[in-house]
């Protein structure tokens, strides 16, 4: 595997010189934006910097032939990253930079070896800001569309970033006169993928006792009720109700409510005696449903008041839900508040009320655990969906926005 790092002023320039020395079939690793050091912090010129390999074990197509010139003077050129180094092509005159010294001996390295180098240089592009590069126009136009798309929807720059050194992969690959569906296609692939890999999504209920908490406003008791509802529709299921959101007056009339339109027997539960008694009545049932008091998400007792209200103990699996309408900050100190609870899943609501779903991919991905359902209005038992992967990625993209 040859391997060779290239600088120039701009992607188009950095391709003509790969393909001058490397060939059409050369593969791009990764690129990103470099700028130089400057005087005092000021003036910096920004270059490209790109990656790019080559198996010269397999037949490729011949590099293109540079017609011949004068031998100039060697040309110089200094890496941002290390100002001091430089490295001289006397008669190429491109700008090359070795990947590290250790790559030079590329060519007599174990695969083993150039494979860990390989995905050393792939992680070169993790960390970077893409905000700079797309002020740049860095991408293609049809990349860039692509980029626009993933920041409108606030996915987080580290993600953006692998998703488009995957994508710029591709399309330096042969692929650049892809169709925009096409080039779409890539990134749903790609999003579908790195979501898949995070943990399992949908609910199905492996325990008797379904417990669900949340902040207030974020649509529990009505979530529960949609829950249930498909439970009973759709699975045949045998369910009842337990409440210990005795906080609110109007929360108790709202499940009752449900569970009468249902046909499902209710208890409440104003402390952990109760609640006891309660499970064990309705221990023949298939599945019961817990709905739990919404408080305000900053109050620590909240936490504390669940664990003296409902007993863990049990055969039990909890889910927390999340408004997709709250900031992305809010979620994650709404997770914490909640981390002392085994969470088994999320349960994202209020996909209607958003245009932004790039929150639910970041926090999914940060915390590496998955959704139940993604709820987008109040009809009860419609408006929820088993959250997947691909449905994930749907609705970020808007492929399934009305």
């Amino acid at each position: 595997m040859k391997v060779k790092k290239y600088l120039a002023s701009s992607m188009s320039e950095a391709m003509k010189d790969i393909r001058q020395e490397l060939g059409n079939d050369a593969v791009i690793l990764s690129s990103k934006p470099v700028y130089s050091s400057g005087f005092l912090g000021l003036f910096r010129k920004r270059n490209i910097e790109v990656v790019a390999a080559i198996d010269p074990s397999e037949k490729h197509n011949p590099p293109i032939k540079k017609q011949k010139q004068k031998k100039m003077p060697a040309e110089k050129t200094v890496s941002a990253a290390n100002p001091g180094a430089e490295s001289e092509q006397a008669d190429s005159g491109l700008k090359i930079h070795s990947p590290a010294p250790e790559s030079e001996q590329a060519k007599s390295l174990p695969a083993g070896e150039i494979l860990k180098e390989l995905a050393q240089l792939r992680e070169m592009v993790k960390g970077i800001n893409y905000e700079s590069a797309n002020n740049d126009k860095k991408y293609p136009d049809p990349l860039q569309e692509i980029y626009k798309t993933m920041e409108k929807q606030e996915i987080d720059c580290h993600i953006r970033a692998e998703m488009m050194d995957a994508l710029l992969t591709k399309w330096f690959s042969g692929h650049h006169d892809s169709p925009m569906d096409e080039i779409t296609g890539w990134l749903k692939a790609e999003l579908d993928a790195k979501i898949s890999a995070v943990s399992d999504f949908g609910g199905s209920f492996e325990k008797k006792y379904i417990n669900i908490v949340g902040p207030t406003g974020v649509g529990k008791t009505t979530t529960l009720a949609k829950i249930a509802a498909e439970s009973i529709l759709k699975q045949n299921k045998k369910v009842a109700f337990i409440t210990t959101d005795t906080y609110r007056i109007a929360a108790i009339d709202q499940l009752q409510t449900y569970a009468k339109i249902l046909n499902v027997p209710i208890e409440v539960a104003y402390n952990l005696v109760d609640f006891k008694n309660a499970a064990e009545k309705f221990s023949h049932y298939d599945l019961v449903f817990i709905d739990t008091a919404g408080r305000n998400f900053r109050n620590h007792e909240y936490v504390r008041d669940l664990q003296k209200i409902i007993d863990f103990e049990r055969e039990m699996e909890t889910y927390l839900v999340l408004s997709l309408t709250a900031k992305q900050r809010d979620m994650e100190e709404i997770f914490m508040q909640f981390s002392t609870i085994p969470i088994k899943q999320v349960i994202f609501t209020k996909a209607d009320e958003t245009a932004s779903f790039g929150p639910m991919l970041n926090f999914i991905i940060k915390h590496r655990i998955g959704a139940a359902y993604i709820t987008n209005g109040q009809d009860v038992p419609d408006d929820i969906e088993k959250a997947s992967p691909r449905l994930i990625t749907e609705i970020i993209l808007g492929a399934n926005k009305k």
